[in-house]
């Protein structure tokens, strides 16, 4: 499949206006996809688990305009008030998407989001955002074309919304999410993600995510730029190479509910990404002391109870701590006795393994 595929043919109806109502959740990534080339084409594919609790709403209300004006039409809030600071991205976003979606400049948007999380906590906001503005314009298209099947519908969202942020492309689906091109894994794309197509034990099926908010403070390096740094990277062969094995060994994990094995890959994962950044040029440090002394903390609780808590950690200070539903009280438990101190005034958000978007 190539992105020809996503430009539509004739719409067979037309609407003055409607709105429609989206919620999509955060996605955690396992294998981390870090690096990507022109048009938000990752350079090494990953696999995500989705939140739950971490997700945006969006409403898209759209009146058809008496005269276009050439470019795009939309206002933005954000929690109820005027989000001037957003506009841009999201022009960028329509720019991007403007041949898949050629209605675009027909329409006057008004768009109205919000977080079930705070907007500075780490959490992958960019991801959520992007997945439910996606889908909210799905709906517009289907409206126009009803004869559009779910299947379609979820892989188109999943592309648009790859555009707008790579890794909002896991956003769409759940609870286990892969993307980008792997030998292995028939279906696979760089144009968007998928539903992982293998087994996946019970064990990983209620999974809980606790995010420790170590630091709220503004992002040390963008995404953008951090990606961007891997394009002269000296280990980046090696990296991409490791992420392509990783995934590979990961389905026996998934299938055999290895979570012995599933720990090694997942902290390996979160641990080479911050390798990337401390080696680059120019280099970042995006772990704090607190984020070091969780993982401490973490390592030292699992070795002497046996169970099989472990961490996983984004382009940031924060730490996603993960856990099976099976042993959620003791470890629960040591989070709040031993890690949320650790925590920027102690907060903390508990998720855990979602199922994708609902439309609301």
């Amino acid at each position: 499949m190539t992105h020809k595929n996503f430009v539509p043919s004739i719409y067979l109806h037309l609407k003055n206006e409607g709105k429609v109502t989206w919620k999509a959740p955060s996605n955690i990534a396992l294998i981390k996809y870090w690096g990507k080339k022109e048009n938000q084409i990752p350079a090494n594919p990953s696999v995500s688990f989705t939140l739950d609790a971490c997700a945006t709403t969006t409403t898209l209300s759209y009146t058809k305009l008496q005269k276009k004006n050439g470019g795009f039409s939309f206002d933005l809030f954000f929690e109820g008030k005027p989000k001037e600071d957003f506009k841009p991205k999201i022009l960028t976003f329509f720019t991007r998407i403007e041949k898949y979606m050629p209605f675009l400049k027909e329409y006057h948007f008004k768009i109205e989001t919000e977080n079930s999380f705070p907007h500075s906590s780490g959490i992958a906001s960019s991801a959520s955002g992007m997945a439910v503005l996606a889908l909210c314009l799905m709906s517009i298209e289907k409206e126009l074309n009803p004869e559009m099947d779910l299947g379609f519908f979820n892989q188109k969202a999943s592309f648009l919304a790859r555009l707008g942020s790579g890794s909002a492309c896991r956003s769409i689906e759940g609870d286990v999410v892969q993307w980008g091109n792997h030998k292995e894994i028939d279906g696979s794309s760089d144009l968007f993600a998928i539903k992982y197509p293998f087994k996946v034990h019970n064990v990983f099926k209620k999974y809980h995510d606790t995010i420790l908010l170590v630091d709220k403070g503004q992002k040390q390096v963008s995404s953008t730029v951090g990606h961007n740094l891997m394009n002269d990277h000296p280990f980046s062969k090696k990296r991409f190479k490791q992420a392509h094995e990783n995934l590979s060994t990961l389905q026996a994990v998934f299938a055999k509910g290895n979570l012995d094995r599933f720990i090694e890959i997942v902290e390996s994962e979160a641990l080479t990404l911050h390798a990337m950044m401390m080696t680059s040029l120019p280099y970042f440090i995006l772990m704090k002391p607190n984020t070091l002394k969780i993982i401490d903390k973490i390592w030292e609780f699992r070795k002497t109870t046996n169970t099989h808590v472990c961490f996983t950690l984004d382009a940031g200070a924060n730490v996603h701590v993960l856990y099976p539903e099976n042993e959620k009280d003791i470890v629960f438990q040591f989070i709040k006795d031993e890690l949320v101190v650790y925590c920027e005034e102690q907060q903390y958000i508990c998720d855990r393994i979602g199922f994708g978007a609902k439309q609301l």
